[in-house]
This record gives structure tokens, C-alpha cells and sequence, in this order.
């Protein structure tokens, strides 16, 4: 951590820019690198023929309109599938909307992600979070950190860390990639005590700004005893404000621009 981090937390893009974009897509990231956010923050699933896609939901009612489930179909269905205009229903009525990319649009791979990531003209960093339970157990994991070794982006000086909830798909992802950072993510204030004999003391601790609003001196504690916090999702002044307060290092948030203008301010 440089100096200018201690200053304040890296700014992290929930799902992209997704409180204006629909979340996932290529359009929601590029947005959230053209404000500024310094990391990109994503969901992968595993489709029925092996590909990592970044969708948050195990079905694809909410973003896509179908009651399919991601696990069971292939990368070329869910390419005919629009994933952005559940988020803006009435643009194509709006003369004034910009001519939409439909490549922005679409389901988002992994692999697309980190080479935009990659190509980026300044250092980007991601936040990749594994969702489970799902039907295909450890191999979202396995296939995580191929894709990472692909990269070049499973050893030490990697620009992704890999965030769950399942402490067993951290141990996992830490058996593959030892090297590669590690947040649990938690919502409850008994997961961290009840995580520590399982976990690995260098684990980053990835309280929801709901625990930190009600459990303040926990996380304190947490952060006291030398644990990094990574916060989600972190949207308004107050619990920006918090997070400064309580040291934490990384805030995800569905509004990169506005978080980063916010802790400029202040710095």
C-alpha cells in the first residue's frame, strides 16, 4: 500500500458502473473506467459448456428476461440473449438515447473482462468473486485460476484478488494459486470468528456496509487486529464517510465516478 492509498480506499466498480449501466456488461465496465474506478468488481458462473461468465443470479430472470439457468446453457445461447435492456426498458423509444454498441450489451466473459482489463492504458485491478453453491462444485475455481495462469495473473504480483462467501472455494483458489489474495465476504457479525480456524491469517475481510453500520466496533476489532477490509456496496456519503473512519481499504460501489469525486474531496 503507497502512501496515496492510505490516504483513502481504492475504488472498486460494482459490476461495472452499474447504478447507470446495466450491471455485467462491457458497456458498465468501460463506463466505470472512464470515471476512474480503479478496480472492477465481478460475479462468475460457469455456463453448460465450461466458460466463465460474469452474471450474478443463477437464472436469467432478472437481467435477461428468461427462467433459464446459467449453468445449463451454452456460451453461444446466452450470446443471442440482450443483457442491458432490462435496465433502460424505454431507450429505444428515446430519440435522444445514444446509439448503443449491441457488443456492450451482451453476456460478458471472464476472458473479455481481464483483456479489457489488460489493455487498459492505465494499471486496473479486479475483484473476482465466485458464486456458490452451484452444480459444478470446484471447477469454477479450477477454471478461474487457468484463466488467471493464461494471464500471467495467478502469482504474486497479480492485479486480481478472489473474493466468496464459501470459505472452502477460498481454500480452494489458495491450494491452485497460493500467491493470490483473498477476501471472505460476510454479512453476518459471527462469520469472521466462526471462518478463523479455517482460514488463513492473511485473508481480507469483506464485511456489507449493512454490518458495518450495525457493528462498528466489530469491524473496528477486525481492522485493529491487522485485517484489510473490503467493503460492499458502498454507495452513499455516509457510509463512504464510514468506511474512511474505519480504515478500510477497498469500497466496491455501483457509482465509481461519484465515490472517487466524494474521496478526493475529503482527502
Amino acid at each position: 500500500m503507497g502512501p496515496m492509498q492510505e490516504a483513502r480506499p481504492q475504488v472498486v466498480a460494482h459490476r461495472g458502473a452499474s447504478a447507470t449501466n446495466a450491471e455485467h456488461t462491457l458497456g458498465a465496465y468501460v463506463a466505470a473506467l472512464d470515471e476512474g474506478a480503479e478496480a472492477l468488481e465481478c460475479d462468475v458462473r460457469l455456463t453448460a459448456d465450461g466458460h466463465l461468465v460474469c452474471v450474478h443470479d443463477r437464472n436469467l430472470k432478472r437481467t435477461a428476461h428468461q427462467k433459464r439457468l446459467v449453468s445449463s446453457m451454452e456460451l453461444a445461447e446466452l450470446e443471442q440473449l440482450d443483457f442491458a435492456s432490462w435496465k433502460h426498458p424505454w431507450s429505444e423509444l428515446d430519440d435522444e438515447a445514444p446509439e448503443m454498441d449491441p457488443e456492450l450489451g451482451k453476456v460478458l466473459t471472464l476472458r473479455r473482462l481481464l483483456e479489457t482489463a489488460a489493455e487498459y492504458p492505465r494499471p486496473v485491478e479486479l475483484a473476482i468473486e465466485t458464486k456458490h453453491p452451484t452444480r459444478y462444485g470446484g471447477l469454477v475455481e479450477r477454471r478461474l485460476v487457468d484463466m488467471l495462469e493464461d494471464f500471467g495473473w495467478a502469482g504474486p504480483d497479480s492485479p486480481v484478488r478472489v473474493m466468496s462467501f464459501s470459505w472452502v472455494a477460498l481454500k480452494r483458489i489458495r491450494r491452485f494459486a497460493p500467491d493470490l489474495r483473498l477476501v471472505y465476504l460476510m454479512d453476518g457479525p459471527t462469520q469472521w470468528a466462526r471462518s478463523r480456524p479455517i482460514a488463513d491469517p492473511d485473508w481480507i475481510a469483506g464485511p456489507g456496509v449493512k454490518l458495518l453500520r450495525k457493528h462498528p466496533e466489530l469491524i473496528r476489532r477486525i481492522r485493529e487486529s491487522g485485517t484489510e477490509l473490503h467493503v460492499w456496496t458502498v454507495n452513499k456519503p455516509s457510509d463512504i464517510e464510514l468506511c474512511r473512519e474505519l480504515g478500510v481499504s477497498a469500497v466496491i460501489t455501483d457509482k465509481p465516478g461519484e465515490t472517487l469525486e466524494y474521496l478526493e474531496r475529503r482527502a
